[in-house]
C-alpha cells in the first residue's frame, strides 16, 4: 500500500515543516559546534560543523526550489528561532567547563572559604577596600555543572554579597597549592 500525499499539501504544510526542523537542527548544532570551538573541542566541533552545513544546505535548497510558497520563509526563520532557544538549552544542560565566580562580600570569609575548599573547589580570598570600607574578595572556581549549587551556599552565607560569573579558558595549578 502507498501512502498518497496530495502535491498541495505536502507543497504548502510538508516542506515549511521540513525547513522548520532542518533549520531548528542546524541552528542548535551551530551554538554547540561554538561552544566546542570555544571550549578547545576541536574535532568534535568539526563533526557538527559537517552535519550543521549538509543539514543548512539541505533547508536552503528547499527554499530556493520553493520560493513562490512565502510560509517557507517563515518556517525557515520560526527554525532558526527554535533552534537559537534549543541550542541554549542544550548549553546549559551539558555545561562543559568552569566558570570564575568573583565574590564580594563585607563578612569574615574564613568558613565560607573552609566549606569551599573542602567540597573541591579552588577559593582565593584577597582583601580589598569598597566604597564602604573593607572587603573581601573570593575567587573560587566551579564547574558550569555545580554553579547554581555554589551559588545557592554563596546566598546562604551573605544574601547581599555581590559577585561576578565568567568563563573559564584554563584553569591549571603550575605548582605545589599555595
Amino acid at each position: 500500500m502507498q501512502l498518497y500525499i496530495p502535491q498541495n499539501i505536502f507543497v504548502q504544510i510538508t516542506i515549511p515543516l521540513l525547513i522548520f526542523l532542518a533549520r531548528a537542527a542546524d541552528v542548535s548544532m551551530a551554538a554547540m559546534r561554538i561552544i566546542f570551538v570555544t571550549r578547545g573541542i576541536r574535532a568534535l566541533a568539526a563533526m557538527i560543523g559537517f552535519f550543521e552545513m549538509l543539514i543548512w544546505l539541505i533547508g536552503i535548497t528547499q527554499i530556493m526550489q520553493n520560493l513562490n510558497n512565502p510560509v517557507n520563509y517563515l518556517a525557515f526563520a520560526a527554525g532558526f528561532s527554535m533552534g537559537t532557544f534549543v541550542g541554549i538549552t542544550i548549553e546549559r544542560k551539558i555545561a562543559i567547563g568552569n566558570l570564575a565566580i568573583q565574590l564580594i562580600t563585607g563578612k569574615d570569609t574564613s568558613g565560607l572559604l573552609t566549606y569551599f575548599r573542602a567540597n573541591g573547589y579552588g577559593a582565593t580570598a584577597i582583601d580589598a577596600q569598597g566604597t564602604s570600607g573593607p572587603v573581601k574578595i573570593i575567587y573560587i572556581i566551579v564547574r558550569r555543572k555545580l554553579v547554581d549549587k555554589a551559588l545557592d551556599i554563596i546566598t546562604k552565607f551573605d544574601p547581599d554579597a555581590f559577585y561576578i560569573m565568567g568563563d573559564v579558558q584554563v584553569a591549571a595549578r603550575l605548582g605545589p597549592a599555595i
